[in-house]
Order: structure tokens, then C-alpha cells, then sequence
């Protein structure tokens, strides 16, 4: 009893209970004040630094690509536009597992393994949170197809987008050229990316060829960002700000001294023919039309074209990828006679008044062989300077160079812009060659012979030019030693008239060489080109010529029946009009065609006739 009493002492539970109760209070009161605590911490203390981790979650900056320039014709007309285009794009950073999205994809929109790599790629070069695309140019169908697997797709959607657009390519495309999707596997993309300080991080095109790639940084404009404020899926629910802090600055536009209605007309001209046509403004150097035919449709480079397209374009014998205006390297032929001829007569090697014996060759001193004259016979017993240019006489002018010798025919011909790139603001144009005694030397390690000079004073041998340096070494005739810098655009200030280079030559030495390229044309019994003559109420000074693509051996004959087409001789001709006040410079080349003043000379007839009646409306207009 005694111990039952000892148990049960109310006295010691109730102090224990106390004391417990008390514990659990001031554990109950520490927990609260540090829950406060916290509660404080985060709501009062770190407030600016939670609430801005928050808006990270749904808010963010994204680029914003600006609108690329368009290019004009001199007449207004659009030259290259952008049209609005849908694309699947994916972000990474939302896309659980991207392996598994790419062949889910695959599968739904048919996109083949090189759009995949492709678009790896371009995730190397990604800002965090950038959308990065995988198709371009969805179709009704695929925009429908992806709606109805949206919900499963995270991370994917479809960006509207402008792209570039070229209404009339393929008589353009050489000039205009083209963008395509930066390729960070392409060495040159990645050095120009490098190199060049604008933002491409919006944007996935870059110029590749012609204007497009000579005034990317002109045409690009600058990139922008937005505020968009984003779902748990990483999709766009609104814009939140694109004014500031940074708006997308367009790309500005350019206008071009190119008049797309004769080039047009010049490419319909020369369809189904290899060769270049290039028309100049003397004066200002404002290229009026540059074709090279055959041509090809660039839109399809600027999404991607396909291997088996692509592959056709490049293995295609005609080689229409090639630029003939600027990369096409060709004999002068007879149209570097008036040239040679100028040079005659301002080191006083001949007169007017000089003639030569033109039995139909040509002999060097102390050599057998016989340099023979493209007219079996000769032209005449004696001939003199004005009438070797209007019959092309070989056997005059191998005796001219023979006379000058290569040094002063090379520095002579190099203030023409021969041998020299002409400054075009275009891309890849080449050099040609004005072969001089260095550089056979350096090249060939041999010594200049005699009889390389004879080839020189008719535009062979290993003297090279593009239809563009010919067009502005005609303009340079034209201008009577003002030798202008060809530009296709004209509406940057850059882009001023500028001359090259100014030389002086004699007044009547000019005039001597004028009136025999005038006689080309219009002398209706002798000039080569008197064909295009007929019927025209202006003058032309011109010159026909022949370039040989393979050689003759010493004593044959040329037959062009007897070898095969692509052996054939090229066709030239050069010319500026009206004599009194030109308005146009002209070279024309058609490859393996033959005679020049049976297939060049009226190719350039026409693009006169064009160009002239466009000036005439456009003053008619102006008048008015």
C-alpha cells in the first residue's frame, strides 16, 4: 500500500507536466519566431532579389531580328523583297529530351538527316533561350499537323519570319546574288561571322554572293530585343516590351544603276547561249545591265537547296553558278586593237599617215615563221591605221606591237584597267592577265620572245580579260582617258562617281582612233561590223573580235566545221554610243559562236538601241 502510494504522486506529475508543457511552449514560440523570421527574410529583406529570380521564370529577353534591306532597280522596281514564311524552331532549354524531339519531328514533318545536322549546328551558335530552327517554309498542311501534336511537343513551335525573295532571279541572280543559312561548318562563314561586327543573333541568313554579300552590313540592320513573358512549356503567351531597351533597326535600302528591264531583255537575247554582256554609263561607271548566261534561280538557295538540285547546278557542263561578267577570263581578241593603236600613236611609233605591207603575214626578222592574217590574202598591198581598224588587219597591228614592244604595250594597257580587278562592288571578280617580261619570268621562268608580242597586239597569246574590264576599257576610250570604277549601287555615299585614273593622251590621237572604231560600223564596204549599221540614226564606234580557244598549227587553216562546238572561237564586241556624247559602253562575249561581228556586234546593237530609248524617255520625262 505503502508502495502503490509512492507511484502515484500527483505532486511529482503535476510538475512534470508543467514542465513539459512549458518546453513545448518555447518550442512552439522558437519555431514561430523563426518561421517569421524567414518569413520576413523573404518577403521584406531579399524581396527585390526573389522577385526578379521569379520573373526569370517566365519573363525573358529574346532577339529581335531586324528587317532586311531591299534592293531597287534604277527604276523603282523590287529587285529583292522579304515575304513572310513559317518555320518550326526549337529551345533547347525546353525541350526534355532533344534526341527524342528531333525523331519525333522527323517523323511528323518528313525532314531528312542533313536539316538535323544542319540544325545542330546552328545550336553552337545560340544565345541561351534562342530559338533556333529546324524547317523553313512550313506548308498549310505541316502548320496543321504540328497544331494537332502541340500538346506533346514542348519546347517546339512555329515562328513567323521574314525571308528573303527574289521576284526576278534568274536574269538577276549573278548581280543581285543571294543569302543563304549561316553555316558554322564553312570556314569563310566563320571568319566573316568573326570578323564582321554585326549581330547575327537573331538571324540565320547571310549574304553569300554579289550585293547581297558585298553590302551585308548595310542591308542586315541592327538587332533588337524584346520583354516576352513565357508558359511552363517555354511558349510565347505575350510580347511584355520590344521598344526598349533595344529595338530592332531595319536594314537600309539600296538602289541600283541597274536597269532590270534591258537586263531582262539582254538575258531573253542570249537564252540558250554561254556568255556576258556588260553596259556601262561612261561617265559615272554605273553599270545599266551585267548578264551572264546561263543563269539560275537563287530562292531556292536561301532556305536550302537540295544536294540533287544543287549537285545538277554544279556539275552542269554549261556551268551556270559561274559568273562570266566578272570571273570569266577570255582573249581580248581584235577588240584590244584600238588600244594598241592609241599606244602607237603616243609613243610616235607610227602616224595616221603610216602604212604597212599586208600580203595576208607577217614575218619577224631572221625567222621562218609566217604569223598569218585572219583574211587569207591580206586586206590590201599597203594599209594604214584607219582602215586596219575598221578591217581588223592582223598583219598591221603584229607589226604595230612588234614596233612598241611589250613594255610599253603592258604599261599602256594597264591605264586601261587591264590586268588589274576594276573595284566593282560586287563579289569574286578576277584579274584577267596583261602579261608583261616579270611576270613570265616569275611565272614561267622563261624569257619574253618576239614573236609572244605579235600574239599580245592581237589580243592572244596569254593576255586575259573579263567582259567587265573590256566594257570599262571602252568606257575609257569613251571618256578620252577617264577611266571610271563600274559600281552597282548609286544611292550610298560611298558610291560617287569616281575615276580610276586620268592619262593623257593627244586630242587628235583620240580622234584618229574614234573615227576607226566609227568606221567599224559604218563604213558600209570595209568595217567588219557594218551589218549593224543599217538603218540607225546614231553613231556606234565599235570593235569586233575573234578570241581562239585552241591554237592552229604553223600552215592549217581554221575550219570551224571541223572541230567541235566547245572549240569554237568566242564571239566579241565592244562599242560606245552616240560618238558625240556617249551614253553607253558595251562588251559583248558569246562563247564558241565565232566571227564577233557576225554574233556579237548585233547582241550589242540591240542593247544600244534599248539603252538609248530608255534615256530618251526618261528625258521626255524629265522635260515635262
Amino acid at each position: 500500500m505503502q508502495r502503490y502510494a509512492a507511484i502515484k504522486d500527483s505532486h511529482s506529475e503535476q510538475r512534470l507536466y508543467r514542465s513539459r508543457l512549458i518546453l513545448s511552449l518555447i518550442m512552439v514560440i522558437i519555431f514561430f519566431g523563426v518561421l517569421a523570421y524567414r518569413y520576413a527574410d523573404l518577403q521584406i529583406f531579399q524581396y527585390d532579389s526573389f522577385v526578379t529570380q521569379s520573373e526569370r521564370n517566365r519573363v525573358h529577353v529574346q532577339p529581335v531580328a531586324p528587317k532586311r534591306g531591299l534592293i531597287f532597280d534604277t527604276n523603282g522596281v523590287l529587285l529583292a523583297d522579304n515575304q513572310p514564311s513559317y518555320s518550326l524552331v526549337l529551345v533547347k532549354e525546353r525541350v526534355e529530351n532533344l534526341d527524342d524531339t528531333l525523331v519525333d519531328l522527323q517523323q511528323l514533318f518528313d525532314i531528312d538527316i542533313k536539316s538535323v545536322e544542319k540544325f545542330k549546328q546552328r545550336l553552337k551558335r545560340r544565345a541561351p533561350y534562342q530559338a533556333v530552327p529546324l524547317k523553313f517554309r512550313l506548308s498549310e498542311d505541316e502548320i496543321s499537323r504540328f497544331a494537332v501534336n502541340r500538346y506533346r511537343l514542348s519546347g517546339v513551335e512555329i515562328k513567323a519570319q521574314l525571308v528573303r525573295n527574289y521576284p526576278e532571279s534568274a536574269s538577276l541572280t549573278h548581280v543581285v546574288g543571294y543569302v543563304g543559312r549561316i553555316n558554322t561548318s564553312d570556314q569563310e562563314d566563320l571568319a566573316r561571322l568573326k570578323s564582321n561586327k554585326t549581330n547575327y543573333a537573331a538571324t540565320d541568313h547571310i549574304g553569300k554572293i554579289g550585293i547581297e554579300r558585298f553590302y551585308e552590313s548595310t542591308l542586315h540592320g541592327e538587332v533588337g530585343s524584346q520583354y516576352v513573358e513565357t508558359n511552363a512549356h517555354g511558349r510565347v503567351l505575350r510580347v511584355l516590351q520590344q521598344e526598349e531597351p533595344n529595338p530592332a533597326t531595319p536594314g537600309a535600302d539600296l538602289t541600283l544603276h541597274i536597269d532590270a528591264d534591258i537586263q531582262k531583255k539582254i538575258y531573253q537575247l542570249m537564252e540558250g547561249r554561254r556568255g556576258s554582256v556588260v553596259a556601262l554609263d561612261p561617265h559615272t561607271g554605273g553599270v545599266i545591265a551585267m548578264v551572264s548566261t546561263p543563269s539560275y534561280d537563287a530562292n531556292p538557295f536561301v532556305t536550302g537547296i537540295s544536294t540533287k538540285d544543287y549537285a545538277k547546278l554544279r556539275e552542269s557542263i554549261d556551268l551556270p553558278l559561274f559568273n562570266r561578267s566578272l570571273q570569266g577570263q577570255y582573249p581580248p581578241g581584235s577588240t584590244i586593237k584600238p588600244i594598241i593603236g592609241l599606244a602607237g600613236l603616243h609613243y610616235r611609233v607610227v602616224s595616221a599617215t603610216s602604212n604597212v605591207a599586208d600580203p595576208g603575214w607577217y614575218q619577224l626578222p631572221n625567222d621562218d615563221r609566217l604569223y598569218r592574217d585572219w583574211k587569207k590574202g591580206g586586206h590590201s598591198h599597203f594599209i594604214n591605221l584607219h582602215d586596219s581598224l575598221a578591217q581588223s588587219c592582223d598583219v598591221y597591228f603584229y607589226d604595230l606591237a612588234y614596233k612598241l614592244g611589250v613594255d610599253r604595250i603592258h604599261d599602256f594597257s594597264a591605264q586601261f584597267g587591264l590586268g588589274a580587278r576594276t573595284g566593282i562592288d560586287s563579289t569574286n571578280e578576277r584579274s584577267g592577265l596583261l602579261p608583261s617580261r616579270e611576270w613570265k619570268k616569275q611565272n614561267k621562268n622563261q624569257p619574253w620572245f618576239p614573236g609572244e608580242t605579235l600574239n599580245i597586239g592581237i589580243g592572244q597569246g596569254y593576255m586575259l580579260a573579263t567582259p567587265l574590264q573590256l566594257a570599262v576599257a571602252t568606257a575609257t576610250i569613251a571618256n578620252r582617258g577617264e577611266r571610271p570604277i563600274p559600281r552597282l549601287v548609286k544611292q550610298l555615299p560611298e558610291t560617287k562617281v569616281v575615276h580610276e585614273n586620268t592619262f593623257s593622251v593627244a586630242d587628235n590621237y583620240w580622234d584618229q582612233i574614234i573615227d576607226g572604231m566609227e568606221a567599224v560600223v559604218h563604213d558600209r564596204v570595209n568595217g567588219t561590223a557594218r551589218s549593224i549599221g543599217r538603218g540607225i540614226n546614231y553613231r556606234i564606234a565599235g570593235k569586233s573580235g575573234t578570241a581562239q580557244v585552241v591554237g592552229i598549227a604553223q600552215g592549217e587553216e581554221y575550219d570551224e566545221d571541223a572541230i567541235t562546238e566547245r572549240q569554237r572561237d568566242h564571239a566579241l564586241f565592244v562599242g560606245f554610243a552616240p560618238i558625240d556624247n556617249p551614253q553607253v559602253a558595251v562588251a559583248v562575249i558569246i562563247e564558241n559562236a565565232g566571227g564577233g561581228s557576225t554574233h556579237a556586234a548585233p547582241v550589242a546593237r540591240k542593247v544600244f538601241d534599248w539603252v538609248l530609248e530608255a534615256n530618251a524617255r526618261k528625258q521626255q520625262a524629265s522635260d515635262k
